[in-house]
């Protein structure tokens, strides 16, 4: 593909050769002759330099790269288009497998792939362009939005409402029960849990997360929010639109997490918690009670300024700890030679 092209397509600006041959696209380290790679970090402009890539995709001229650049306002939006133009196929529809089980009151849209193995209840919806790989369960009266693809060994269970191109990867549960139960006579009585699922349009969901229906009514994800592998969200949290959220965090049950939210690994957030818009929440950090907007850190968490001074406080405690011994045992002589 000429160079002339790949700029029309990601609407940059070459500064160089534009009959350039691109036949690749590849991170700084792994480009050869032939290959477009980004830069949207000057930290890595020295492996730029020395690196094979035949073009760079710059946001601003860069004199010292002394090869051919396609400046564009945005590079690794730019790298990530032509990553999809250049190595994700369509997928072709392959209609529904005589393998898979398919209610005959389940409605099915226009050019719908089934795969083998899967299971349609009674009452499902599944809009035009889905695909349900194999293994796929999808429960009763659930909908799937038109242009979902739905991994394998996906379960979806009954009541849940899946919106517009939804990714959906691998080993999750949609609309598990929640963990709900209530303290009587010795035991722990199961709370029904009667509510359902709602994910907005747009959403991705990773492999081996899982998304516990209410108690009553729904929990709720967002459109455009981004849910990396094994996460757990609990009943009825609403989480808002375009918010991502990191591997291995844990929200329990009524949270309510803002739009435009970002939460880092293994943060765990807890019942009843509140986090509004725009807030930035650490790896491994605690949340309770209610953020404002701001970035956080610690558990329990507290503003990340804060935290980066009290982290560099703790790793002094133990020589902090030895000198208060050492001006202890100063004061305790004093004493004694005052009693003298």
């Amino acid at each position: 593909m000429k160079l002339r092209d790949i700029a029309e397509l990601i609407d940059g600006e070459i500064i160089g050769e534009p009959d350039i041959e691109i036949k690749g696209v590849a991170g700084i380290s792994d480009a050869k002759e032939g290959d477009i790679t980004f830069l949207a970090n000057t930290k890595f402009l020295k492996e730029c330099i020395k690196g094979m890539a035949s073009c760079v995709i710059v946001k601003d001229a860069i004199p010292d790269i002394k090869k051919t650049q396609i400046k564009v306002s945005n590079p690794q939006y730019a790298f990530a288009r032509l990553l999809g133009h250049f190595y994700v196929k369509p997928i072709m529809p392959s209609g529904i497998s005589d393998k898979a089980y398919v209610s005959h009151s389940a409605r099915i849209g226009k050019e719908v792939s089934i795969y083998p193995l899967s299971y349609i209840s009674d009452n499902v919806s599944i809009g035009d362009n889905a695909v349900i790989c194999p293994g796929v369960f999808i429960g009763e009266n659930s909908s799937i939005g038109e242009g979902c693809i739905i991994y394998p060994n996906v379960t979806i269970r009954e009541k849940v409402r899946v919106g517009n191109r939804v990714i959906i990867h691998s080993g999750s549960v949609i609309g598990s029960d929640g963990f709900g139960y209530v303290f009587e006579k010795g035991i722990h009585y199961k709370i029904p849990q009667i509510g359902g699922v709602v994910i907005g349009d747009d959403v991705e969901i990773g492999a081996n997360v899982t998304i516990d229906r209410a108690t009553t009514g729904n929990t709720i994800i967002g459109n455009g929010s981004k849910i990396d592998n094994l996460v757990q969200i609990a009943h009825n949290v609403k989480i808002g639109q375009n918010s991502v959220i990191a591997a291995q965090v844990g929200i329990a049950g009524s949270a309510e997490i803002g739009n435009y939210v970002l939460i880092g690994g293994q943060v765990g957030i807890a019942d009843h918690a509140k986090v509004d818009d725009g807030c930035m929440v650490g790896g491994q950090s605690g949340v309770m009670g209610h953020l404002t907007k701001g970035v956080y850190s610690g558990t329990p968490v507290i503003p990340h300024r804060d935290w980066l001074k009290a982290v560099a406080i703790f790793a002094k405690l133990p020589e902090l700890n030895k000198r208060i011994k050492e001006l202890e045992e100063k004061i305790d002589n004093i004493e004694r030679r005052q009693e003298k």
